[in-house]
């Protein structure tokens, strides 16, 4: 059997201000804080995971938030844009909504679908798109109703510095199916229902600068832990030098750039965001791992305090 991804699995991102951060994605996209923890490698910074009820693979997009942090510059070697899908006949809903909080937006089309294109308050580029594909969410927050929520990713666009190279990558090793051209883009479909299609300028693009506004990874997803090993020996058998298996406390992660420049990352479904906390308290406190619950007091005191609180748009 051909291994095969069958989509996002999450979008990590730098931002600035965590309070804003939290206010955006939370507040104004209606997302579900499913867990506040900390940047293993730098536990001074958080790392903030929204997505749905469950934070279910093809949801999360996460963030390390540091205020005061330069921006980033959008470009080749980066997620370019995220898209979100809402179900059928939910878009003007969401016009209203960004409107109501003075985000500015337009519309635009690609392969014969209409997208709302914004950026949150560093400069992240996102969109949203209809689709029937993914069930409804389980969420409402603040005004934002569960038939016209967010369901997911609905992919993303990747700038490429070798816009061949990522588009062999996406073939015929993450074992996309190529479905389209579409003037500057050629389109790539997973087998999932949500995180599963991505697009791909022709153009190469000049490479990007990390900061907030910027995607650090995207990752794709692996089934479970045994097929994660397989994925780790395909990506060293096509010359891409995958890291060692990570343990990130709610998914096992590799890591590796693609000759476009882009990092990718394959992570585990299992064993999800309900790991260390029940799935009704999700978000609620901040989690550590094992090995910095003995330095909690020092962690906790330098990091800003965060909400998640309803917020109120224009009449």
């Amino acid at each position: 059997m051909t291994l095969q991804t069958a989509g996002i699995h999450h979008i990590t991102a730098f931002a600035g201000d965590p309070q804003k951060n939290v206010d955006f994605y939370a507040g104004v996209l209606g997302l579900r804080l499913v867990k506040k923890t900390i940047n293993f490698d730098a536990p001074e910074v958080y790392h903030l995971y929204f997505g749905d009820n469950a934070g279910n693979p093809g949801t999360i997009i996460t963030f390390f938030p540091t205020r005061g942090s330069h921006r980033g510059e959008i470009g080749g070697g980066q997620v370019g844009t995220t898209t979100y899908i809402v179900p059928p006949g939910s878009l003007s809903f969401w016009e209203e909504r960004l409107a109501q909080f003075d985000i500015s937006f337009m519309k635009t089309s690609r392969f014969s679908e209409e997208y709302l294109q914004f950026s949150d308050n560093d400069g992240l580029r996102l969109e949203i798109v209809e689709r029937e594909e993914g069930a409804f969410s389980e969420w409402s927050f603040g005004g934002v109703p569960a038939d016209k929520a967010i369901k997911g990713f609905g992919g993303a666009i990747l700038l490429s510095t070798h816009a061949k190279e990522t588009m062999n990558v996406l073939a015929n090793v993450l074992g996309l199916e190529k479905v389209g051209e579409d003037g500057k883009y050629a389109r790539f479909q997973a087998f999932g229902s949500i995180g599963n299609i991505i697009d791909v300028p022709l153009q190469n693009i000049p490479w990007g600068t990390g900061g907030a506004g910027t995607v650090h990874h995207i990752a794709w997803r692996a089934k479970d832990f045994i097929e994660h090993k397989e994925w780790q020996h395909k990506a060293a058998k096509n010359g891409l030098r995958p890291t060692q298996i990570i343990d990130r406390q709610y998914f096992n992660a590799i890591y590796f750039r693609e000759n476009g420049g882009i990092l990718f990352e394959i992570a585990t479904d299992p064993p999800g965001f309900a790991n260390d906390e029940p799935q009704e308290e999700l978000g609620q406190t901040l989690m550590l791992p094992s090995w910095y619950e003995p330095h909690r007091a020092t962690i906790e005191a330098n990091l800003l305090p965060i909400e998640v609180r309803e917020l109120k748009g224009k009449k």
